[in-house]
């Protein structure tokens, strides 16, 4: 190599690890203080006991869970919930004039609940549209007129069907 190679290859890889090791020189970090990260844990802890109490009333509701067992743990995650709903409370400086927190963990789980649904009745409104469209076009195109049986397999066929569509076999037109 000549020293024409080596002055381009430094010159290309100087800017390189620069750029590279520039995250590890900057000191940005951000700090965090103790009681920020003690308030984002209450808040992810009311999270995990509303997903719990909705999946709890779900499950009763399929009859996974027998009353007695449902009783005593909707009672325990009720009382857990409402400790880190007064600790919330605290942190953010609220007082006792608030509503209390049952009634506000009940209102949490409502919210959850009517969204969830509402989120399911769109999907289902929109998957039941595009069925009866589906079935418009059938019948408009004659699509849905059956024509008998394959005489290979037995299935049934529709008179625009050139094929069997179980075993492949070629009708006749």
């Amino acid at each position: 190599m000549d020293i024409g190679s080596l002055l381009l290859i430094l010159a290309l890889l100087i800017p390189v690890v620069l750029f590279i090791a520039r995250p590890f020189m900057e000191k940005q970090s951000t700090a965090v203080t103790a009681e920020e990260h003690d308030y984002s844990a209450l808040l992810a802890e009311r999270d995990r006991i509303l997903d719990a109490l909705q999946e709890l009333d779900f499950d009763y509701t399929l009859g996974k869970i027998p009353a007695a067992d449902y009783e005593a743990q909707r009672t325990r995650l009720m009382r857990t919930g409402a400790e880190v709903l007064r600790q919330i409370d605290e942190a953010e400086g609220r007082t006792g004039e608030q509503a209390s927190a049952d009634a506000r963990l009940e209102e949490a789980i409502a919210a959850r609940k009517s969204a969830a649904q509402a989120l399911a009745a769109g999907a289902d409104d929109d998957i039941e549209a595009l069925i009866a469209a589906r079935r418009r076009a059938k019948t408009a195109s004659g699509e849905s007129k059956g024509a008998g049986f394959c005489p290979q397999c037995g299935t049934a066929v529709y008179e625009g069907d050139r094929f069997c569509p179980k075993c492949g076999y070629a009708l006749e037109s």
